[in-house]
């Protein structure tokens, strides 16, 4: 199984120097990866609750954010062989040939290094200022990926749907990985799980409890298997919330927090579940966040 890291992106560490001294030094170690979200905007009276705390609320690391792409061309600059990723690009956000374009063009300059995860996002203030419908997101996010592959594979592209249009034009350049970088597909419910299998390389998560992991990633083998996919060939790549801690919390321990121990026998079992990726995101702990990274890295992962 695979490692990587979530560079510096929100709150008062995401920094020039700090996203500079992350990469080079996950680099050095002998991590996979380097990832980052996408996040627009932290409204003040939000439509939509945000599902991953209890009460519904956004971190307060949400109202400063980083670009994405932005970001990763900046890292992929002062690397040399780290791989960089998107854990994930909402699609509707976006249109279809000026994503193919600025994915093409980070994959070019990157060397080839880049890694795409897409999905659909929840919130509808996002969409609203995107001046996307959040109503039919689905099938808004199965045309988007159509014809995204259409414009990285197609010397002449020309795609008509309900959604998206595009004339017969030549659109370049092309990605440098062939026939395109590998693109996994988020998302928590069945029609997520159908789309990664069958219009992605693989599928792009996160790090909750074992029993509700081992259902969301039977789900997606599932729907591989209904596809016809060969599950080997498919990548799926979870991203977690890393709490290191000098003692274990108790038998109450979410996955990815507690001792250097505990975590490693937790990456353990996530490579049995068939995970082949972990991000390490540690954006939502300030604690981690400073000089003691460094120093976690190369406990996670001593090269």
């Amino acid at each position: 199984m695979k490692l990587g890291i979530a560079l510096p992106q929100l709150g008062e560490w995401a920094t020039p120097e700090n996203i500079v001294k992350v990469s080079q030094h996950a680099e050095e170690l002998g991590y996979n990866s380097l990832w980052m979200q996408e996040r627009l905007l932290w409204p003040l009276n939000p439509k939509s609750p945000y599902p991953v705390t209890p009460d519904g609320s956004l971190p307060d690391q949400y109202q400063y954010v980083l670009d994405p792409i932005v970001t990763l061309a900046y890292a992929a600059a002062s690397t040399k062989s780290i791989r960089i990723g998107t854990s994930v690009l909402v699609m509707p956000y976006h249109m279809p040939v000026m994503l193919a374009k600025q994915l093409a063009t980070l994959d070019v300059l990157s060397g080839g290094r880049f890694d795409c995860g897409l999905g659909l996002g929840w919130s509808e203030d996002e969409y609203e200022v995107s001046n996307t419908p959040f109503k039919n997101r689905g099938d808004r996010g199965d045309e988007f990926l159509k014809c995204l592959k259409v414009l990285w594979t197609e010397q002449e592209p020309e795609f008509h749907g309900k959604f998206y249009h595009v004339p017969k034009s030549k659109v370049n350049p092309k990605p440098l990985q062939k026939p395109h970088p590998p693109i996994t597909v988020g998302g928590f419910n069945p029609r997520a799980f159908q789309r990664a299998a069958t219009l992605g390389d693989g599928y792009n998560g996160g790090i909750f409890p074992f029993d509700q992991m081992k259902e969301l990633l039977g789900g997606f083998i599932q729907a591989a298997q209904n596809a016809g996919r060969d599950l080997s060939e498919l990548q799926v790549v979870c991203r977690g919330n890393l709490k290191l801690l000098d003692k274990s919390p108790g038998t109450s321990r979410y996955p990815l927090t507690g001792t250097i121990v505990e975590i490693k026998d937790d990456l353990k079992r996530c490579e049995e579940m068939g995970i082949t990726e972990i991000i390490f995101e540690m954006n939502f702990e300030p604690d981690i966040a400073t000089y003691e990274l460094f120093h976690f890295m190369e406990q996670l992962f001593p090269g």
